[in-house]
């Protein structure tokens, strides 16, 4: 009681909202009670300070406090889930959202280092840099299952794969591409780029590709026969195997 005496607050009729408070001096409780109410603010967009939030992260990510990682997934988890429904390829990767919102989570926590945090100097550039993991884990999924339909099994080298940092991901990404232009650059119609982008981007069996695209094709088994034969074509592929 006597610690509230000394507190002055913004709105005298919402006791949890305190004005000119040190975030970075505040016991755990105290600062989770100020970010969810300052967050309450924010989705009734009222004015709000995001130094609470911010101070969460800073603690979760900086001194790696596994009480304020806590907080965060338990307080987010719901939008970045959200995020996760919202991406094109989550309708067809086959796993659950609970199952890429772990995900995202665990690549945010592993690309942002501590020597990195002040590359996010806003509560927004964080949120934001969680929102471009919750989509990439979403359609690294759906890629990789794609890729490795394509592939054989014994060509991957699992023991190289790892899990990379924010400054990795772009090479990653650039490895993806070119992934994708190399197999466009070895189909040989229209024809054969659409069984490719649906079977392995889409998830669409010949059925449904048939159907979908009955101008392109006579039968399900020319669907059946040209996949079968780009298959064999892109494993024959020197290049593609070179990625991997």
């Amino acid at each position: 009681m006597t610690q509230l005496s000394t507190v002055s607050f913004t709105n005298p009729s919402n006791p949890f909202i305190v004005q000119n408070t040190d975030p970075t001096q505040m016991d755990l409780m105290a600062l989770t009670r100020q970010a969810l109410a300052e967050s309450r603010l924010f989705y009734r967009h009222e004015e709000y300070d995001a130094r609470y939030a911010y101070e969460l992260f800073r603690r979760a990510l900086v001194e790696r406090c596994e009480g304020s990682w806590q907080v965060i997934y338990e307080h987010y988890h719901l939008l970045v889930e959200h995020w996760v429904r919202r991406s094109g390829a989550f309708v067809v990767s086959g796993e659950s959202s609970e199952y890429f919102v772990a995900a995202a989570f665990t690549r945010f926590w592993r690309a942002i280092p501590s020597e990195r945090f002040n590359s996010f100097p806003t509560l927004a550039s964080l949120l934001n840099y969680l929102r471009r993991c919750a989509t990439c884990v979403v359609i690294d999924s759906a890629r990789s299952h794609a890729a490795t339909d394509m592939l054989p099994e014994e060509s991957i080298n699992w023991n190289n794969q790892k899990l990379a940092h924010a400054d990795e991901e772009a090479t990653d990404r650039v490895a993806r591409e070119e992934f994708w232009q190399m197999v466009n650059g070895l189909l040989n119609s229209e024809a054969e780029r659409v069984v490719v982008q649906k079977s392995f981007v889409l998830g669409m069996k010949p059925g449904d590709i048939f159907e979908a695209r009955s101008d392109l094709f006579a039968s399900v088994n020319e669907v059946y026969m040209l996949k079968r034969n780009i298959l064999a074509r892109l494993r024959r592929s020197p290049e593609l195997r070179g990625l991997y």
